[in-house]
C-alpha cells in the first residue's frame, strides 16, 4: 500500500515488457485503488478481533499464498545465492513486516482515515530521503516545494493550531513511522538488489515469504493463542491478505509493465480519498474539516514531489 499500505516491486529498473491484458488497464487501476484504499477499513476491522501482529501475521500469509499460487501457474522458481536471499530478508522487513505492524498497532487507537491519509505521505519522506541517498535525484523548486506543501498538509490533518487536540500521538507516530519505512526500503532495494535478473513475482515472492517468517517467529512471543474464532475480523484479515497483499501486487505489476510506473504511481492520490471514505461511510468515523483539507494538501505536495525534471 503507500503506494502505499501494500509493498513495491522489489526489482525497480526490471520493469517487464509491455503486452496487452485482457482486462482494460483502467478497470484494473480502479480496482487496485479500492483494494488498497479498503485495506485501512480491513486493518481496523481485523484488530477488532486479534492482537495487531496477528493481523499482520494473517495478512501476510494470506497475501504469501496468493504470491506462490501465481509463481507454481507461471512455473517460477524462487531467487537463488546467500546473497540475494540476505538482502531480502531486510527488505522484507522494511518493506511489508516492519510497515504492516505499525500501521495494525496505530489503528488500535487511530482511525483508520487518518492512517490511510499518514500512508499518503510516503512520497514526501521517499523524496526527502532521495535527495541524500540517491545522488542521480536531484532536488529542483518544484519538488523542494512540493516537500514543504507535503508536510505543511500534514500538520493541518494533525491540527497543529489547537495542539494535537483529539490525536493519539503515539499511534499517529506510529502510522507515520509506517509511511517513512516504505521509501527506506526502496533505496535499499534500489542500492542492493537491482539488476538480480529474477522477475518481480520471483522476488516479491520471496520477499512476503520472508517477512511472514518474521512474522511467525515475533508474534508468539507478544500475542497469545485466541480463545474463539471471531470470524468477521478474521474474513477481514483473509481479504486484507489475499486481496490487499497478493492480488493488489499482481495488479500492479500488471499496470508498470503495459502503462509505465510514473502512470501506476499514480493510484496514491486515490487511497486516502477511498480510505477516508470507506472509514466514515462503513464504520462510521468522524471527520473534523481539517482532515481532508490537509489531505489534499499532502496529496498537492506529493504529486509535485514526483514530478520530474525538464529536459
Amino acid at each position: 500500500m503507500s503506494t502505499v499500505a501494500s509493498p513495491r516491486p522489489v526489482t525497480p529498473n526490471g520493469v517487464a515488457p509491455r503486452r496487452r491484458a485482457a482486462l482494460d488497464w483502467r478497470i484494473r487501476f480502479g480496482v487496485l485503488s479500492l483494494i488498497w484504499g479498503f485495506s485501512f477499513l480491513l486493518i481496523k476491522v481485523g484488530t477488532h478481533g486479534y492482537a495487531a501482529f496477528q493481523v499482520t501475521f494473517g495478512r501476510l500469509l494470506f497475501g504469501s499464498a496468493v504470491l506462490v499460487a501465481a509463481m507454481a501457474v507461471k512455473r517460477e522458481r524462487l531467487p537463488r545465492g546467500a546473497r540475494t536471499w540476505g538482502h531480502l530478508t531486510v527488505a522484507a522487513f522494511l518493506l511489508n513486516a516492519l510497515p504492516f505492524s505499525l500501521f495494525a498497532y496505530s489503528e488500535l487507537t487511530i482511525p483508520s482515515t487518518l492512517a490511510g491519509i499518514c500512508n499518503a505521505t510516503s512520497p514526501l519522506w521517499g523524496m526527502a530521503l532521495s535527495l541524500v541517498a540517491l545522488s542521480e535525484d536531484r532536488p529542483t523548486r518544484r519538488r523542494v516545494a512540493g516537500l514543504g506543501i507535503g508536510f505543511l498538509g500534514v500538520l493541518t490533518v494533525l491540527g497543529v493550531w489547537q495542539g494535537f487536540h483529539g490525536l493519539d500521538a503515539t499511534g499517529t507516530a506510529m502510522a507515520l513511522l509506517a509511511s517513512l519505512s516504505y521509501p527506506v526500503g526502496w533505496i535499499y532495494v534500489r542500492r542492493t538488489l537491482a539488476g538480480t535478473g529474477d522477475s518481480h513475482l520471483s522476488m516479491t515472492g520471496a520477499q512476503l515469504l520472508l517477512a511472514t517468517a518474521q512474522l511467525a517467529f515475533v508474534t508468539p512471543l507478544f500475542t497469545t493463542f485466541p480463545s474463539h474464532v471471531a470470524w468477521v475480523p478474521l474474513l477481514a484479515i483473509a481479504a486484507l491478505g489475499a486481496l490487499g497483499t497478493g492480488l493488489a501486487m499482481l495488479l500492479q505489476y500488471g499496470i508498470v509493465a503495459e502503462v509505465g510506473p510514473t502512470t501506476a504511481q499514480m493510484v496514491t492520490y486515490f487511497i486516502p480519498v477511498i480510505a477516508t471514505a470507506a472509514g466514515v461511510a462503513i464504520l462510521g468515523e468522524s471527520l473534523a474539516w481539517s482532515t481532508p483539507v490537509g489531505a489534499v494538501i499532502v496529496l498537492a505536495g506529493a504529486f509535485l514531489t514526483q514530478a520530474k525534471p525538464r529536459r
